[in-house]
């Protein structure tokens, strides 16, 4: 029985290798990532995460960047690989909401007791509130968290207006199902359809769109079933 789901993040990819057969054996699961992108993909992605190793000193997007990014849709416990010299990182780190922290090049013993401290605390005290819980991933850049009824992509939060985010919230209410013009828009502003709202939808879906997708001119998130209305699918 597994320990634990653990992502290991490190441009390193021998302290990925190290660190994957030293968690491996002890039973836990593990997941990588090369660069502070894959980790906000993963957290995303991954809905029964227990616990983010994540190196400070990457190219490109820092650890404490990626924390704070993190942050913002995620209470997973974090622990930080640092170096000696990073002393200044580690006040960053935890000002950034990092839960605790380890100096390369590290023993192997204190490793683990920080693991299962971290994950025995999240388990207890946290109530084990997993990423995921309220999460629908949407694209490998675009979530939605129902609970704090935001959107985000690569991490960071979508600024949506607030028919923008009802749109999209009663079309993953209905995911995998088509929405008519009709019932999204009596839904979504609580009147009458009328010949004209289509019109009215279809601008808010373009903006909404602009959004979220890579490329509005062949949307994959919300895409339009003509004649019928639109869908999100599974």
């Amino acid at each position: 029985m597994s320990k634990g789901r653990i992502l290991i993040v490190d441009d390193d990819a021998d302290i990925r290798q190290v660190l994957s057969v030293l968690l491996r054996s002890e039973g836990y699961e593990i997941e990588t990532g090369a660069n502070g992108q894959e980790a906000i993909l993963k957290v995303l992605e991954i809905r029964d995460l227990d616990l983010v190793i994540l190196d400070i000193m990457m190219p490109g997007m820092d650890g404490i960047e990626v924390c704070r990014k993190l942050r913002k849709f995620s209470n997973v416990p974090i622990l930080f690989l640092t170096a000696k010299s990073q002393d200044d990182d580690k006040v960053d780190a935890y000002m950034e909401g990092g839960d605790d922290y380890i100096v390369k090049p590290f023993d192997q013993t204190d490793l683990l007791l920080k693991i299962k401290s971290l994950l025995r605390r999240y388990n207890k005290y946290q109530g084990h509130s997993k990423v995921g819980h309220g999460i629908e991933v949407l694209s490998d850049h675009v979530a939605v968290d129902k609970d704090k009824r935001i959107a985000t992509k690569a991490g960071v939060r979508i600024n949506l207006t607030d028919k923008e985010y009802a749109i999209l919230s009663h079309l993953l209410d209905h995911r995998g199902e088509v929405v008519a013009n009709k019932d999204l828009y009596e839904a979504v502003w609580g009147d009458a359809y009328t010949p004209s709202a289509g019109n009215k939808i279809m601008v808010h879906v373009l903006n909404l769109r602009k959004k979220i997708e890579e490329d509005i001119n062949n949307p994959s998130i919300v895409k339009t079933v003509w004649g019928k209305g639109y869908r999100i699918d599974n």
